[in-house]
């Protein structure tokens, strides 16, 4: 059985984390602190992202300690006191977390969610918590995109391949389901997450045998209900003619073809081709999938030209994010005891205290604006999206099912209006600032440069 999450991954963190905590410790720093998790921009042609990985960093911090292990490797280092480690025996996370469901569409600056915990314990949790969200929101926003061009037609996950590395693979295939993928060719990600998965058959199987028909009539003989013919190894139309023969065999014993997959070339003239191929052949049932290469913008190409696709493969592009492979994530201290904080580095300041976003609706109960306040301000009319899913270290109530974040994201997602799901520039979604939160920016900044500048 392996260990819990925290206990496996305490020392997945940043070596600065663990300095920081070291000097903390020596100054008797045991305050409350909290820190706010957000995106400082979007990438090009982006206008919302897609909330994911909170599970897993909440059940990060309901188990997070150091084995004893881990503290004989720290101390192998000479960088830390013995005192220190000895203290690192007793960390537990005993904070609060404050965030947004998996699967809320939220926007940049905005704080997806805030920690707030003994400056230590907020602190070492930095690396991970990033890590595990900004991925997984990365992957979910990407793949939400497609979900959009397919417009209802099924869309499967096959990037485990060229994801950058098994982890990535596993939270591609999540964070893709999470956003309306129907599912995987991951089978330890089905197993894992519950999802469904789909295979095919690669180029491979098709060249080991003496003819390409004598493969499809194989698999179709062992896979009957859930076969899938791949038929672009020689040539889509001939491949076709192949796949509608098989097809009829199957007919004649009772069984029915369900895809037959196009893989290269112009698959929006080619899937017109095959798609008279099938209906000639008294075929309107199978359907056609089309792999290689496929992302959003792929697909909105080849929908525009009209082409015939029932389904898509998305892989490697959605699987790494490709247009835009990482977010300006950050992981902020925004107070530490009674006093809020803020920076004021160029380009990179930040919203000070605890926060709420307050989302508003318009007369079509469609996404209007949002309004990012201070936690303790109520603005009438909004309706407040930060939850408080952790207590005293521990998760408040059980956590959502993937099933019910991604039907949670679906009926989200309806709610945002179609200007801002554009592939292509869209209009930033309003999102300001509170009369109350102004005003404490405005003063702190002041605060701040006259107190440093002495």
């Amino acid at each position: 059985m392996n260990p819990p999450l925290g206990e496996r991954f305490a020392l997945l963190t940043d070596l600065y984390q663990l300095t920081m905590a070291a000097c903390y410790f020596e100054e008797g720093m045991h305050e409350e602190a909290t820190f706010s998790l957000f995106i400082r921009k979007y990438p090009p042609n982006r206008g919302y992202f897609v909330a994911a990985g909170l599970a897993e960093a909440l059940t990060y911090l309901e188990t997070l300690r150091f084995t004893p292990d881990d503290l004989a490797y720290l101390d192998s280092t000479r960088l830390f006191k013995t005192k220190f480690l000895d203290y690192l025996k007793t960390v537990r996370f005993t904070g609060q977390v404050h965030a947004l469901p998996e699967g809320g569409i939220f926007f940049k600056d905005e704080p997806v969610l805030e920690v707030s915990a003994p400056i230590i314990e907020a602190q070492l949790a930095e690396t991970f918590i990033i890590n595990a969200v900004s991925l997984q929101t990365l992957i979910a926003s990407k793949a939400a995109r497609s979900t959009h061009v397919a417009q209802g037609r099924p869309l499967v996950d096959f990037g485990l391949r060229r994801t950058q590395g098994t982890d990535a693979g596993l939270k591609a295939a999540r964070a893709s389901y999470l956003a309306g993928f129907a599912g995987t060719s991951n089978v330890l990600a089905g197993k894992l997450y519950g999802l469904p998965t789909f295979g095919t058959m690669a180029h491979s199987y098709i060249t080991s045998f003496p003819h390409e028909i004598d493969a499809f009539r194989v698999f179709a003989r062992v896979f009957p209900q859930t076969a899938t013919l791949l038929i672009d190894t020689y040539d889509n139309i001939p491949g076709a003619r192949h796949a509608a023969k098989v097809a009829q065999e199957m007919a004649a014993r009772g069984e029915k073809l369900g895809y037959v997959r196009l893989d290269s070339g112009d698959i929006a003239a080619i899937s017109k081709e095959v798609r008279k191929i099938l209906d000639d052949n008294g075929l309107d049932y199978v359907r056609i999938l089309a792999s290689g290469g496929f992302d959003e913008f792929k697909m909105a190409q080849v929908l525009e030209a009209g082409g015939l696709v029932d389904s898509f493969a998305v892989g490697t592009k959605m699987g790494v994010s490709a247009d835009a492979p990482y977010f300006d994530c950050a992981y902020k201290l925004v107070k530490y005891g009674s006093r809020p904080v803020m920076k004021l580095s160029t380009g990179k300041v930040t919203l000070a205290d605890k926060k709420q976003i307050y989302r508003f609706y318009d007369d079509r109960g469609r996404m209007a604006q949002d309004v990012i306040a201070l936690r303790q301000e109520a603005l009438p009319g909004g309706a407040p999206l930060l939850q408080k899913v952790m207590d005293r270290g521990r998760i408040t109530a059980p956590l959502p099912t993937l099933q019910e974040s991604r039907e949670y994201f679906l009926s989200q997602f309806a709610l945002l209006p179609e200007p801002y799901k554009a592939l292509h520039d869209p209009p930033a979604y309003p999102v300001s600032l509170s009369p109350g939160l102004t005003d404490l920016q405005a003063r702190l900044e002041q605060e701040i440069k006259q107190r440093e500048a002495d």
